[in-house]
């Protein structure tokens, strides 16, 4: 089978974001566990109360997120209790769930399964529970709300405001680091490197951080600042510092950041990078590029 295929068991996968994709994916995830607590045996009692002892792809969530985040004076079973309850009831977080999964799965060619993604990629946990952080938000149960993120942030090394508002499709590749603030708004389909800021200017209140389009690439270390808005399908390169608009489908690089071709005709591309995570492209015209 050639690189970057995907062999699936019949029936094929639906289409993405339709109502049988979710079950479709659970059975996916069973049968990788399966396999693998066949092919190790070690790890047999973990993928069967993580995976194989669950009835749907919430509980088993649910459950993992529960003991990951749990301590002890937050228990595992009241976090159980709270992440089905909010889990079970929104259809969207759900489908969003389904989608990050996705993300991770195609976008990565290091991640081989998608229980490997459920179980192991702290980007993708750190973005499940923070979707629950954001709905107690929204329900004005803040407090219980920023004593999630605390613990996000303690256990995942990433600290994203219950307030911020994100899309779906999301990867947060290696996520070690990633901070996003309260105003922040990240759309659909976007892929964030690890050491990412989505940050203010200063200590005034409002709307204050950055607004983040569908398709973006942001590569590592990259920090924007401020109510500024990432257009659609823009790239931005690793160790960047953002302050003003990028145009979509452009690519900004650099401290200060500079659009690539020039901010009177900048260079654009066709394809979305978010997907693509092609980080480098641009490099053959950035003049400035000097070994």
């Amino acid at each position: 089978m050639p690189a970057g295929e995907f062999c699936y068991p019949s029936p094929p996968p639906p289409p993405p974001g339709s109502e049988e994709e979710e079950e479709w994916l659970w059975e996916q995830i069973k049968a990788e566990a399966r396999r693998d607590a066949e092919a190790e045996p070690a790890l047999a009692s973990y993928l069967y109360s993580t995976i194989l002892s669950h009835s749907s792809l919430e509980r088993s969530l649910s459950f993992h997120l529960g003991n990951k985040l749990c301590s002890s004076t937050l228990l595992s079973t009241l976090l159980y209790d709270l992440f089905l309850n909010i889990f079970s009831t929104d259809a969207n977080l759900r489908s969003a769930t389904v989608a990050d999964l996705r993300a991770a799965r195609f976008r990565d060619p290091a991640c081989v399964s998608f229980s490997h993604c459920l179980l192991n990629y702290k980007g993708f946990l750190a973005c499940q529970a923070h979707r629950v952080a954001h709905k107690l938000w929204t329900q004005s149960r803040k407090p219980l709300a920023l004593a999630l993120q605390s613990r996000i942030s303690d256990v995942f090394a990433i600290d994203i405001h219950p307030a911020a508002k994100i899309g779906k499709g999301i990867l947060f590749d290696h996520a070690t680091g990633v901070v996003v603030g309260e105003t922040a708004v990240i759309g659909n389909n976007v892929s964030i490197l690890h050491h990412v800021t989505l940050g203010g200017t200063g200590n005034f209140g409002g709307d204050r951080h950055p607004k983040i389009g569908d398709g973006v690439l942001i590569g590592a270390g990259a920090t924007i600042l401020g109510n500024i808005k990432i257009g659609e399908g823009a790239k931005i390169g690793a160790g960047s510092v953002v302050l003003i608009d990028v145009p979509p489908r452009t690519t900004a690089v650099g401290n200060p950041a500079r659009l690539v071709g020039g901010k009177g005709q900048p260079t654009k591309h066709e394809e979305i990078p978010g997907e693509s995570m092609d980080h480098t492209s641009f490099i053959s015209e950035w003049s400035d590029y000097i070994i």
